[in-house]
């Protein structure tokens, strides 16, 4: 499996975790709104008794939370490893090594400016 696919099995259970992970926090009822319950307001013909659901939908919110950053960790990793990947192709390779170069001698043959001897260009004038 190459990177590419990889990445693209990546970002759809992401987004369908991220989806699931909205619709459970939207299912969940606030703190505040099981203080009907617990004075007997027909709670105990729920599908879940009369607790209702909120373990199981808490410890699913955990679990489909874990997940999101697990998978988003993922993601940060090939996306790094692509980056590098792509970094190696684009450098160029050394051809040789900086002390194999070859180092043009003092007297080069630089052109001299008219009205100018040889030893007056090779001079380099001090900063003030």
């Amino acid at each position: 499996m190459n990177m590419e696919t990889l990445e693209l099995v990546l970002r759809v259970l992401l987004v369908l975790d991220a989806l699931a992970l909205i619709g459970l926090v939207l299912l969940q009822q606030g703190r505040g709104a099981s203080m009907g319950a617990a004075f007997g307001s027909g709670a105990s013909a729920t599908m879940f008794g009369s607790v209702g659901a909120s373990g199981f939908l808490t410890r699913l919110t955990t679990y489909l939370a874990v997940g999101f950053f697990v998978l988003t960790f993922a993601l940060a990793w090939s996306a790094k490893a692509r980056n590098e990947a792509a970094l190696d192709l684009s450098l160029p390779k050394a051809v040789a090594p900086a002390a194999e170069l070859e180092v043009p001698a003092a007297e080069s043959e630089v052109p001299v400016a008219p009205g100018e001897s040889a030893s007056d260009a090779a001079e380099v004038p001090e900063a003030p």
